[in-house]
């Protein structure tokens, strides 16, 4: 069986511009070559992000987000993720759609809101487990990457990956590739972050630099493939004799 090819397209995002956002991930998952099986983008790359009231006219409902994605799922054949801002009745959350090319979804709130989220939105308040190519996958988003006990519920349910979609600043970078490590190693899984790269310049709104340095890190914890700050795809298959291999490796030395 030919192991699962996921690809991470690294783009800036254009906060508070949805349109604009869904035909920049449709354009980059068009150029992706053919066998890939999972497109991921960043936390936040439908809609954007600034820490005030404008982010609610950039929110998307849940079937408005998945009706924005399914079809380029649809027309490339492959499993799209994409974070966004999602308004449920008066609530706002930081969410990920998971959407299949036959239209099926999950959806990811993330739990645990950093910095300037939490006076806007609310945490959710379940975790995701489901099928992809990959296997039994999680879902976290960015700070979540932070809590152990996240990263040890899903080693109770044996997931073979996580999908990370993240916006780190490009100050803590270092900490986005080693948390992203440290969930590899201590779940024996196998890791795809994929970071949110440029700048935020919002009129009124603080300006971030973005780390970018999506990444694949293997179950051992080493790094199998990274980005810099560039606007480019990172693809790498997901080679599953290798957890294999990394799984009866751990449970010889227990």
């Amino acid at each position: 069986m030919t192991a699962p090819l996921v690809a991470v397209p690294q783009r800036s995002v254009a906060d508070l511009r949805p349109d604009r956002n869904v035909a920049s991930i449709r354009q980059r998952t068009a150029a992706l070559a053919d066998d890939v099986d999972v497109a991921l983008f960043s936390e936040y790359a439908l809609t954007g992000f600034v820490a005030d009231d404008r982010l609610a006219d950039a929110a998307l409902t849940r079937g408005g987000a998945v009706d924005r994605l399914a079809p380029i799922a649809a027309e490339n054949g492959l499993d799209v993720l994409a974070g966004y801002v999602e308004r449920d009745g008066d609530s706002l959350f930081n969410a990920a759609a998971y959407v299949r090319s036959d239209g099926s979804h999950r959806v990811y709130r993330k739990r645990h809101l950093w910095d300037g989220e939490a006076s806007l939105l609310t945490p959710g308040t379940e975790r995701v487990v489901l099928e992809t190519p990959a296997g039994k996958t999680g879902l976290l988003t960015c700070y979540d990457l932070n809590f152990v006990g996240e990263s040890a519920a899903f080693t109770d349910e044996r997931v073979d990956a996580l999908f990370v979609p993240g916006a780190w600043p490009a100050a803590y970078s270092e900490n986005w590739r080693l948390l992203c490590r440290a969930r590899a190693l201590d779940g024996v899984r196998w890791v795809v972050g994929a970071g949110r790269t440029g700048t935020r310049e919002v009129p009124g709104s603080r300006p971030t630099e973005y780390a970018g340095r999506s990444v694949v890190v293997r179950p051992d914890g080493t790094v199998a493939a990274a980005l810099g700050r560039d606007e480019r795809d990172l693809v790498w298959r997901l080679d599953r004799e290798v957890l294999d291999e990394q799984r009866a490796f751990v449970g010889s030395v227990e």
